[in-house]
């Protein structure tokens, strides 16, 4: 997979005249690299870059603390260390800079990361390098995933749909939020998954609240649930959110729910290569209008280092689907007006004729019964 994405970066390089790419930050260090550096997302000021220069030459700069994690992982790549509490991390960058000879060359970096103070002491030290934002050829290159990066989201995304099927299946009315949540991660683990991130469970009333974990609320009869999870390898994420229901539904909640399974299926017709991000979010809004329910401003979105990627589908964006792109696609209302929330989330690839959900574990035709 890292090969790929290198081979990919390196071409965008060449063709804007690059003479190497900073990444700086945790995401786009996954990315490039290839494995998440531990600290540095928990740890801001523990600084991490990965140098990917033109000319097929890489290098990792870490802090010491992380340093046996990089050469364990890093059989290729040039290392440098500094040492926490010690040196400065931005000094170990610009020499590294230097020692390439990179000191008056045409570097990309993400210059978005970096404090106010890191930019100013990074062009202090290097006066003649011309730094250019990296982050528009980072987007781009993202965008389209390799078919390694592809396989590794679809394994990722039946994770996170079997770890929600497991846990619904192993709670009942009586049950609460922090049972599901016990069974949900340990799913994911179970799966092989390194680690997970923004997991949701949201029962009854808490349903309607967009990003929340579990509480202690116990589950009862009637009750909608919305559950969901991003299960993580490498940096890479997919995002999976299932709406189940307690015994009987309350009032209205299959008719909601009825008109999310359509605006999916609807979702699906519209992605195919070449149609555009706004027109497809029209099509979707066009349907979920039927219930007279505030929407999001947007309906799907492009995922994998990052839980959130351009190119939003929304109305606000109109750029063209691409044979490689995987989404995050989400139909969802979150205030309806009857004291729940509810939300189909799954991940989409798209191919040369069109898309193919990678999220099959759970049929989201019908609510998903929890027993009461």
């Amino acid at each position: 997979m890292r090969h790929e994405v290198e081979d990919r970066l390196r071409s965008m390089m060449a063709e804007r005249g690059m003479d190497a790419l900073l990444c700086l930050s945790p995401e786009n260090n996954a990315y490039a690299a290839g494995f998440v550096i531990p600290s540095q997302p928990l740890m801001r000021w523990r600084v991490a870059a990965t140098l990917l220069h033109v000319d097929g030459r890489n290098a990792i700069v870490c802090v010491d603390m992380e340093e046996t994690t990089v050469r364990a992982a890093e059989q290729k790549a040039e290392i440098r260390v500094w040492r926490e509490f010690v040196d400065r991390p931005m000094e170990t960058v610009a020499t590294l800079l230097k020692d390439w000879g990179l000191d008056s060359g045409r570097v990309a970096a993400e210059l978005s990361y970096l404090s106010v103070a890191e930019h100013a002491e990074l062009s202090q030290l290097l006066p003649s390098i011309q730094f250019l934002p990296a982050e528009e050829l980072l987007v781009r290159a993202r965008q389209i995933k390799t078919p390694s990066e592809m396989a590794l989201l679809e394994r990722l995304s039946r994770i996170s749909d079997e770890a929600i099927r497991s846990s619904l299946d192993s709670v009942r009315a009586g049950s609460s939020e922090m049972d599901l949540a016990s069974a949900l991660t340990r799913s994911v683990y179970e799966q092989g998954a390194q680690q997970f991130k923004l997991m949701i469970v949201a029962t009854g009333e808490r349903s309607q609240l967009p990003n929340v974990g579990p509480s202690n609320r116990v589950l009862k009869s009637g009750d909608v649930c919305r559950v969901e999870i991003f299960s993580v390898i490498d940096g890479y994420q997919a995002g999976v959110c299932r709406t189940a229901v307690v015994g009987d539904p309350p009032p209205e909640a299959e008719r909601i729910y009825q008109n999310l399974v359509d605006c999916k299926q609807l979702i699906l017709e519209e992605m195919i290569p070449g149609a555009s991000s706004n027109r497809v979010y029209e099509k979707y809004r066009a349907k979920f209008d039927e219930l007279g329910l505030p929407a999001i401003s947007f309906v799907a979105h492009s995922i994998g280092v990052n839980l959130h990627e351009a190119p939003y589908f929304g109305p606000y964006s109109n750029q063209p689907i691409e044979d490689g792109m995987v989404l995050g696609m989400e139909p969802l209302v979150y205030r309806s007006g009857y004291g729940f929330g509810m939300q189909i989330k799954d991940m989409v690839s798209i191919g040369a004729t069109g898309p193919r959900v990678l999220s099959d574990v759970i049929d989201t035709e019908k609510l998903f019964r929890i027993e009461a």
